[in-house]
């Protein structure tokens, strides 16, 4: 399928392959990337343990999906949301325990996060998001968003706002004063993906009209990306700079394209297209510390680029493509899941030390 010289071929090995009964729907690694959280469109949910590699089952399949995962800034809390309408809540003390379940029969929870600082939730419930602390385990706030069902919530990574895209773009409160009317980054349709540069200077608008939106924070004047051949679907920001900005990459249907900031302002962002999948792109995201980018496809493989310029791996397993992926917090392993259940972990290969581009 792929070209890929033997010299390119030994960053990352398989390490772990297993499987849940259903396809893979989300992935999240603890902080201190010792524990990893999976689950599924069966909705059951599996914590794996980094040094046996062995799981335990948090929760069986329920025949209901698990579309929101994730674990909590210090690692003490774990929430999961879906189509049940019900977000749960476990605190591990060692041992994971069930401390809280909110039951929204009328609302499909596919949007939680939690704030980057503190162990605040947000969660989505149709046109608006909950906001819920797990110190008083009291509701902080319910914000509106009032276009259309929330799409996205994603936190600046100083924890010092919350993001919620939608229809015509990303409103974005302050969370030192929930009452105040939020910003709102206007786009002509709606907003599918939204991403926050590491360094909270950007945040860059994926649009259902096959646009993208990047503001700079405090700039009143967005950049504007067109052309793409369908919705966008995903956005990674790296975070290393190529030059004055970190790297920007984006996915539309089987290609990616990578977005640099050029020096002068006038030229505004450059744009360069990495070869294409053979089927749609279901993920992206950059190897912390690195520009090394990753991109799992419903083709069957992910694939790992070389400072986002260059094919350097092609790691195939699944037989129905990929749905998701993810990167160890500190770049140790990659983990994908499949479009039938299978779970792949790939760690850093000993023969791959000393790899360099050619």
């Amino acid at each position: 399928m792929f070209s890929v010289s033997a010299k390119q071929r030994s960053l990352f090995e398989l390490r772990h392959q297993s499987a849940l009964s259903d396809y893979v729907t989300g992935i999240a690694w603890s902080p201190n990337g010792e524990g990893l959280a999976v689950c599924s469109a069966a909705g059951e949910i599996l914590l794996y343990s980094m040094k046996t590699l062995e799981s335990v089952v948090l929760q069986a399949a329920t025949g209901y999906s698990i579309d929101g995962l994730a674990f909590s800034h210090d690692g003490q809390f774990l929430a999961a949301g879906g189509q049940s309408g019900e977000v749960n809540i476990w605190q591990f003390k060692p041992k994971p325990e069930l401390i809280q379940t909110f039951k929204n029969k009328s609302a499909w929870i596919d949007q939680l996060q939690w704030s980057p600082t503190q162990n605040d939730l947000a969660f989505s419930l149709g046109k608006t998001v909950q906001i819920w602390n797990a110190e008083s385990r009291e509701r902080v706030t319910t914000l509106l968003f009032g276009d259309s069902s929330v799409s996205q919530i994603v936190w600046h990574p100083s924890g010092e706002s919350i993001s919620l895209g939608g229809y015509q773009g990303i409103k974005i409160w302050m969370t030192s004063n929930w009452d105040d009317d939020p910003y709102h980054l206007m786009v002509p349709s709606a907003s599918v993906a939204v991403a926050w540069s590491p360094s909270g200077r950007y945040v860059a608008s994926g649009n259902l009209d096959r646009t993208i939106t990047v503001l700079e924070w405090g700039n009143p004047e967005p950049w504007m990306m067109r052309g793409f051949p369908g919705k966008i679907r995903d956005l990674a920001w790296s975070d290393q700079f190529a030059s004055n900005a970190p790297l920007l990459a984006s996915a539309s249907v089987e290609g990616i394209v990578v977005w640099e900031k050029h020096e002068e302002e006038a030229i505004g962002w450059e744009s360069r297209v990495l070869g294409t999948h053979e089927g749609v792109v279901q993920g992206l995201c950059f190897q912390p510390a690195t520009m090394l980018l990753a991109s799992a496809s419903e083709d069957g493989s992910v694939i790992l680029w070389w400072q986002a310029t260059s094919m350097a791996q092609v790691l195939e397993g699944v037989s129905d493509g990929f749905s998701c992926l993810a990167w160890h917090p500190q770049g140790s392993y990659l983990v994908a899941g499949g479009e039938q259940g299978e779970l792949l972990i790939w760690g850093k290969s000993s023969r791959g030390q000393g790899f360099k581009r050619r």
